[in-house]
């Protein structure tokens, strides 16, 4: 069943699409059916840049257990590293 809920975030990054390497700015996050994987329903993230049009977009669609694995490695990754060294606040 799909949710049509879509949960939309603004980002500060990078991604690489077909046509290279773009600036990120916003990200989604939703369930819905996937155009790609095989599976009635994923959860589907897109990394986008609205202003450089379609091209700019990196797409992905995983399982719900890939999606929580996912969180979990962002999670173990984030909390090893030195607080901070990752952050789009940081001077320098």
């Amino acid at each position: 069943m799909c949710t049509y809920l879509t949960e939309k975030f603004e980002l500060d990054g990078a991604g690489k699409g077909g046509s290279g390497w773009f600036t990120v700015k916003q990200g989604m996050v939703y369930v819905d059916h996937p155009y790609h994987a095989c599976h009635e329903h994923t959860v589907n993230i897109d990394f986008t840049n609205p202003a450089e049009g379609p091209s700019a977009r990196v797409a992905v669609e995983l399982t719900e257990e890939s999606a929580l694995a996912l969180v979990e490695a962002i999670q173990k990754a984030l909390a090893v590293a030195p607080p901070g060294i990752a952050s789009g606040r940081r001077g320098g």
